[in-house]
Parts: C-alpha cells; structure tokens; sequence
C-alpha cells in the first residue's frame, strides 16, 4: 500500500508508525485509519518486530488532533457517520477474542505491545488511539481533550470502556462529560500517562523502554502477558489464575524458558528464539 498520511520504519525490532499530514496537525482521516491497521497488520505478522510505537509527525506540531474537520462536516451533510475506510481494511488483532473484533479494541488482540509517544496535542480520536495502546508516554504541555461533547456525539469508539479502566470513572467521567482540556501532567496524575518527559527526551526515552521489553523479555511472555491483561478483563479471578497456570504449564518446557534460565545464571543476554 502506498503510504501517504503515515510513516513506518523498523530499527532495533522495534517498528515506528508515525501519523503524518502535518499541514493538517495529523488529523485522522478514513485514509489515515486505513494506513494505519495496514501497518499495524504488518508489524504484527513481522517476527523482527517485537515492539510498536505510535507518534505524530513532529511537523505537525501535534500527536493527533481528532478526526478532521472536513470528514467531520462530511458526516452532518450526508446525515450518518461514515468511517472512510474500504471494506477490505485489514484486520489485525481480529479473530483473538470476539470482544476485540471492533474498531481501535483490535489492538487488545495484537501480539505486540504498543507504545504511544504523545508529542503533542491530543483529542477525539487521537486520544483513543492512545488509550488502547498499552503504555503512554507524552512531552510536558501536550493538550488532552475528549471532543464528542461539541459535536454532539457520544463518548467515542469506547472511551467509556477503556477510560474508567485507565483513570477510575472519577477522572473519566470528568474527560468524557466535560470535554475540558487537560494538560500531560494532570493526565499523569490521572493514571493516564506512564511518564511526562522532556520534548527532547520523549523518543530516546521510548526507544530505550522498548529495548527493555525487547532485550528483557521473550516474545511469548510479552504475547501471553498482554493477552492476560486485556482477556482477564472479561473473566473471573479464579478463571484468571487456572489459564495463568495452563500456560505456565504450556511455555515451562519451551526453549525460550531454558534460555532465559541459562542467561540469567551466566548472566549475559538471553538470545531468545520467539515462537
């Protein structure tokens, strides 16, 4: 697919998509969306690639402002909402869990954790693209807002599931029924965030975390932990704890757990196999 509203690049099996239409802040569009899971389809089928990040093109001065305006005066002059994407978008984290087979919930059943570096402004649906990513971590300043209240829109493509789990329903019902705007160190104080870093600091930073879980852990605790995170979400504790179990018994004999034994008493690096 060619790519002309985002940018993708690989370094360290870590692959960087980066939201790009900067005369325009990185609005989203149905072309962006597109590109997107496009990306997303093929770092997830990539084995060189163990780690996601999501940012917005530095020139736009902005992570992603929410959808853009001419798609949303587009969706008031033909009287319903219409997404832009074609049918044949691709589907990446589908088929894991019948709860994830939804737009933007798709990343819950990706393999790969994904990592959002918030370089700038935030709203509509640049904040649930971030929300659904697994880690957040944004520059001092960048505005937050949710944007559906203006509009009157509902909370959008399930904020009102994934905020409350992210902040407590104190703080996300303030986001969703205000619509405020709010800045990265409140987010932070709000559970948010994961860090606030320095303009300067924001991709080294990212980069280094994602090292971390590249070099620290094997792609299949990385790829069963992130499914227990999000699954354990739809199931008793008691659930929880017998599948935790059925898959310590599953991954104990492979490679990857000797591996990890061998290097942690030669202390040296794991040189992990995946699968």
């Amino acid at each position: 697919m060619e790519l002309k509203t985002t940018r993708y690049a690989i370094e360290a099996q870590v692959a960087t998509i980066t939201l790009s239409r900067p005369k325009r802040m990185n609005a989203w569009t149905g072309r962006m969306h597109t590109e997107y899971r496009h990306l997303l389809a093929r770092a997830e089928a990539d084995p060189e690639v163990r780690v996601i990040v999501i940012t917005g093109d530095p020139a736009g001065g902005a992570f992603c402002p929410g959808a853009d305006t001419a798609a949303v005066s587009g969706h008031a002059e033909r009287g319903a909402y219409d997404a832009g994407t074609p049918e044949d978008i691709a589907k990446p984290g589908f088929g894991v869990r019948p709860e994830f087979d939804a737009n933007f919930a798709y990343h819950f059943g990706l393999t790969k954790p994904v990592i959002a570096a918030i370089n700038g402004a935030i709203a509509g649906v640049g904040l649930v693209l971030a929300c659904y990513a697994d880690l957040r971590f944004a520059v001092p300043g960048a505005k937050f807002t949710a944007a559906h209240g203006k509009l009157n829109y509902p909370a959008e493509l399930g904020l009102s599931w994934v905020l409350p789990r992210l902040t407590g329903i104190t703080h996300a019902a303030d986001i969703l029924l205000s619509c405020r705007v709010f800045l990265a160190g409140e987010a932070l104080q709000m559970g948010l965030l994961n860090k606030v870093l320095p303009p300067d600091d924001l991709m080294p930073y990212v980069r280094d975390y994602a090292a971390i879980l590249v070099e620290k852990n094997s792609p299949g605790a990385l790829r069963m932990t992130k499914n227990q995170l999000y699954t354990d979400q739809h199931r008793p504790v008691n659930e929880a704890v017998k599948e935790a179990e059925r898959l310590l018994d599953a991954s104990v004999n492979h490679p990857d757990s000797r591996e990890g034994i061998l290097a942690w008493l030669e202390k040296r690096p794991a040189r992990w196999q995946g699968g």
